[in-house]
């Protein structure tokens, strides 16, 4: 079956402080687009929400626009830009990085479902 959706019309946006989520639900793909704002960081904005004290998802993900930087629990660090693909596991934080807002697409299902949900 063939399927498509644009993303002028997404299923459902989640904001959460300093940004907000869009997301598209399909067979065998659950997509989102994230933006996020300067002064955006995990630990603050979405790990009130989560519940937990690091982020708990899978990203496949590619920068779009902007800067992050990540860092794992294990004290790894690295940052992402425009064009970049990166894999990161659960246990992590990150935040923009600079004055410029930060849009990322993530292919890996999880941040679709279910970041920054409160139910």
């Amino acid at each position: 079956m063939l399927e498509i959706k644009t993303l002028d019309k997404p299923d459902e946006r989640r904001d959460f402080p300093r940004g907000h989520l869009e997301a598209v639900h399909m067979t065998g793909l659950d997509f989102a687009v994230a933006t996020f704002e300067p002064g955006w960081r995990w630990s603050e904005s979405v790990g009130p929400i989560a519940g937990t004290g690091s982020c708990d998802i899978h990203h496949n993900g590619y920068v779009v626009q902007g800067r992050m930087r990540i860092r794992m629990d294990d004290g790894a660090e690295s940052e992402v830009g425009p064009g970049d693909v990166f894999v990161c596991p659960p246990g992590h934080d990150a935040w923009v990085v600079g004055d410029e807002q930060a849009v990322v697409y993530d292919f890996a299902g999880a941040m679709a479902q279910r970041y920054a949900k409160t139910d």
